[in-house]
């Protein structure tokens, strides 16, 4: 489909001509997100969040190349080089905290991010790919947020590697060989340091190569957008620039101003106090927590705490993972024809329910294991996998959705009070 407006890249000076001809990267440029783009004319502030996630890649990647200058992998000074680069190096602490808080803020945006997708269906066809790769992206960035975590070389961050780690010894006959050879040892230390050292400075790079297919992949179908209607022409699209890069622009000094709330005044909230504390083997603290964003899925983790033909443990680590692969199913599963649970009330309603449920399995997940908290957490773990594997299936089955707008256009015009030729149309 073809815009007028869309105009093809003319480079005019000799040298972007000449760059034309030779390495079209400003033409590429141009297509992918500036005023060649175009974009349904009505995404809301919730499609700003595809662009934070790149804005806080970034951000970590800088920030962690510089830390990176400044650290030891070594068991013996880790935790001491840490605390130079806090006390010693020029802007150190402002480096180490923007890279801390800035894995939460990455992880918090990601989680919006898959929220809108799973709120607007932006899994559904044609869009399965685009969705597939955002949970290959989800997966490389916790497995880069849990390594992080290890390198301050805190209790909490040697305990932490030694629970995540013992998940592999859960595997029958060969899980305790792997665990070994992951950790290069019995238990962490310099070997397990320097390869999580390693794969965290590799991992970023590796997740902005995904990123870049995801991007591409999006480009083929176009943006979903609050309707979930597919664009029909011109009058329902809009260049991304200036339109898009404005409020995208938005959204990121919003991102920033609490960013820097985070960093200059409340730099540890999200953080454990025992991370202060340098790692001993010797002590065991006595309540070992994950990250936050970590939580809902340690909570699933927890929630086996009996033997059934399988050990507990097993089961447990077989739900953690199958939570997160589970969404790699998520576009088959739900076999509704509308995309937007604007016009799926059933629908709806269900989503704010697993919401609120992975909400109490972050609270699980952060809590003691009392009697009451362990039921709790095996009720909304349950609920978890009802929702995706019975509850979704059936809803998209039953459900009666309402009437979708006949364009974007439509939508548009009828939201501000306006009056779609169509409604013209039937008012002569």
């Amino acid at each position: 489909m073809s815009f007028p407006w869309a105009k093809h890249y003319e480079p005019k000076q000799p040298l972007m001509r000449w760059m034309d001809e030779k390495l079209p990267l400003p033409r590429l440029v141009y297509n992918a997100i500036g005023a060649g783009y175009p974009v349904p004319r009505n995404l809301n502030y919730f499609w700003n969040f595809g662009v934070l996630a790149g804005a806080a890649l970034v951000l970590q990647i800088v920030t962690g190349v510089v830390l990176a200058m400044h650290y030891a992998a070594n068991a013996g000074v880790a935790f001491g080089s840490v605390e130079s680069i806090m006390r010693d190096v020029n802007a150190g602490w402002f480096l180490r905290y923007a890279h801390a808080n800035g894995a939460s803020m990455f992880l918090a945006v990601v989680y919006i991010h898959i929220g809108r997708g799973l709120y607007y269906g932006s899994y559904k066809a044609p869009r399965e790919m685009v969705w597939l790769l955002g949970v290959v992206i989800f997966l490389l960035m916790m497995a880069t947020a849990f390594m992080g975590y290890v390198l301050p070389w805190g209790q909490m961050s040697f305990w932490g590697a030694q629970v995540i780690t013992g998940f592999f010894s859960a595997i029958p006959l060969v899980g305790e060989t792997i665990r070994v050879w992951l950790l290069g040892g019995f238990a962490p230390d310099n070997a397990a340091l320097n390869r999580f050292f390693s794969l965290h400075y590799l991992l970023p790079f590796v997740i902005a190569g995904v990123i870049i297919l995801h991007i591409w992949a999006l480009h083929i179908p176009g943006s979903n957008n609050p309707t979930g209607v597919d664009v029909k022409g011109e009058q329902d699209t809009v260049p991304f620039h200036p339109y898009y890069t404005a409020k995208d622009g938005v959204g990121v000094g919003v991102f920033f101003l609490i960013f820097a709330l985070f960093v200059f005044f409340s730099p540890n909230l999200l953080g454990h106090p025992d991370n202060y504390i340098e790692a001993n083997p010797l002590s065991t603290p006595a309540h070992i927590v994950p990250e936050w964003y970590f939580l809902p899925f340690y909570a699933i983790l927890k929630s086996f705490t009996a033997d059934f033909i399988l050990p507990a443990k097993l089961w447990g680590v077989l739900a953690m993972f199958g939570s997160i692969l589970l969404l790699f199913f998520l576009p088959w599963l739900d076999s509704s024809p509308v995309r937007s649970a604007n016009y799926r009330p059933t629908y709806r309603w269900f989503l704010l329910v697993l919401l609120l449920d992975v909400l109490v399995l972050g609270y699980v997940g952060g809590a003691e294991a009392t009697a009451r908290n362990v039921m709790m957490g095996q009720i909304a773990a349950g609920y978890y996998f009802a929702h995706f594997l019975i509850i979704l299936p059936l809803v998209s089955a039953a459900e009666r959705p309402r009437p979708l707008p006949n364009s974007i256009t439509e939508a548009v015009l009828a939201k501000h009070g306006g009056t779609s030729p169509a409604q013209t149309a039937m008012a002569s």
